[in-house]
């Protein structure tokens, strides 16, 4: 009898010691990047840890560090809807459940990324009672939602989440962009999507910045007290302490790419200071993910009055984003010049969530999954010829039409005097060089001598001007004033 009681007693203690500990991002329902090595990790008290999957039945032995760490690759297999079992023993044993395997994509940035299905106070999102409704639709799509906390030093584990399965229950939790580019991968490429939200409302492009980036390429204090005291009065503006506690815990994750929608809080920002340091940010996240140069789709931010509708620092903020997606490899960039409705200028989260993720889905088909037809491009302005008193000028990317000859909106030209003016834009047929040269014609009577041309360049602008997949001009102007 007492010997039975001292080997259990003996066998809780070893378990006891030896449970193994899992980041907060792995758990039942998780889906894993399909036909690679995804990486699995956590911690243990233990020497080594086996880990077994059931896809495949495969054994994989990682060796636990001196700081109780431990990591393993295990091969995965191709997409489906089959949930599977990973089993983690070192002497205690830990089963992830309804696992699937499909295309995995992390969701960064700040509220627009962050807005759920159901919207926030007093923001909704359109078409929210459609979207619970046809859930079951989309079983194949979980997702996991990394809270949003500060901490100085970088952090390897979440605050307590769990992965969720997209349901009539559940979709409403889910971030509205990132689901809306699932639904739009998911019946695509008929595979499970699994998406990882890792986002704060409010935050700038510097409170993802590692500390070492911080002091090398910023002024940004880096000790918790110079932060605090630079950006006293909202903590979402802070810098590095939003990625330390946020999106540290993800890097160990293998993912396909990453969604980013953010830019709001660095409206004002001097010069190109924006687009570098976006791409400063993608290099440190690719280098930290450590599997390479893997795509990066983000999103113009949308028209908003930012105090004053004819202003244009909002205007600056996007053309900065555009010359990001220029200089950022394997990038792409999503328009909204369209995406809101002309009551929305006070409205900073406008409600047409869903053709902003399939925008960001139609980039991903066509980039990365090889869909080439799947129109994704935007056009954007090409050149242009001054002539007397009107000026033509060229798109790219009209995929082969343009949405209208006639009413178009949201061109202004400007003299000498630099001043703007509302300016008359036609479809036109120009004769030159043996063919028939297709331009857009801008004219205005109160700009006899036009030599500038902007189109939505104010902070609420909307245009009216797409191409042939529907996707709309980028917002852009030819002086430098």
């Amino acid at each position: 009898m007492r010997k039975t009681i001292l080997t259990t007693f003996l066998a809780l203690a070893m378990g006891a010691q030896a449970k193994v500990t899992l980041p907060y991002c792995m758990s039942d329902n998780m889906v894993l990047q399909q036909n690679t090595e995804a990486r699995l990790w956590g911690k243990s008290t233990a020497k080594k840890v086996t880990v077994t999957t059931s896809w495949n039945n495969a054994k994989y032995e990682a060796n636990v560090s001196k700081n109780g760490d431990f990591i393993v690759k295990v091969k995965t297999p191709a997409a489906s809807y089959t949930p599977y079992t990973i089993t983690f023993n070192d002497g205690d044993v830990v089963t992830l459940k309804n696992v699937l395997m499909g295309e995995v994509w992390v969701c960064a940035g700040q509220s627009n990324m962050e807005m759920p299905v159901k919207g926030f106070g007093n923001c909704p999102v359109e078409g929210y009672n459609e979207e619970v409704v046809n859930a079951n639709q989309y079983k194949g799509v979980h997702f996991v939602k990394i809270p949003s906390v500060m901490r100085v030093k970088p952090q390897w584990n979440s605050e307590p989440t769990e992965w969720k399965e997209v349901s009539p229950q559940t979709v409403g939790e889910a971030s509205a962009t990132g689901y809306f580019f699932a639904q739009v991968i998911n019946k695509a490429l008929d595979v499970p999507v699994g998406l990882i939200m890792a986002n704060k409302g409010g935050s700038r492009v510097e409170s993802w910045l590692t500390k070492e980036n911080l002091e090398k390429y910023t002024q940004e204090p880096t000790d918790s007290d110079g932060i605090v005291k630079f950006k006293p009065q909202w903590d979402y503006h802070r810098a590095m302490l939003w990625g330390n506690g946020t999106f540290n815990p993800i890097l160990n994750y293998t993912v396909k790419g990453i969604l980013y929608y953010q830019g709001c809080s660095n409206v004002g920002d001097p010069g190109n200071q924006y687009s570098e340091r976006m791409k400063l940010l993608v290099d440190q996240w690719r280098q930290q993910f450590g599997l390479g140069e893997i795509p990066f789709y983000f999103v113009e931010i949308a028209p908003y009055h930012y105090d004053n509708v004819n202003a244009d620092n909002g205007a600056r903020l996007r053309e900065q984003q555009f010359r990001a997606s220029q200089i950022i490899p394997n990038s792409g960039l999503v328009c909204t010049n369209d995406l809101v409705y002309p009551y929305e200028p006070t409205q900073i989260h406008p409600c047409q969530k869903k053709p902003v993720g399939q925008r960001l889905a139609y980039l991903a088909l066509n980039k990365t999954y090889g869909m080439t037809a799947v129109g994704c491009e935007s056009m954007s302005y090409k050149d242009m010829k001054i002539t007397d008193d009107f000026i033509d000028i060229h798109l790219n990317n009209r995929l082969g039409a343009i949405n209208r000859f006639i009413d178009i909106e949201g061109f202004e030209l400007a003299g000498e005097d630099k001043v703007f003016h509302p300016a008359k834009a036609s479809h036109f047929w120009q004769p030159g060089g043996g063919y028939w040269d297709e331009t857009i014609r801008l004219s205005s009577p109160e700009v006899p001598h036009p030599v500038a041309i902007r189109y939505c360049f104010k902070n609420f602008q909307i245009g009216n001007l797409k191409n042939a997949a529907g996707l709309p001009l980028f917002p852009f102007r030819t002086d430098n004033w």
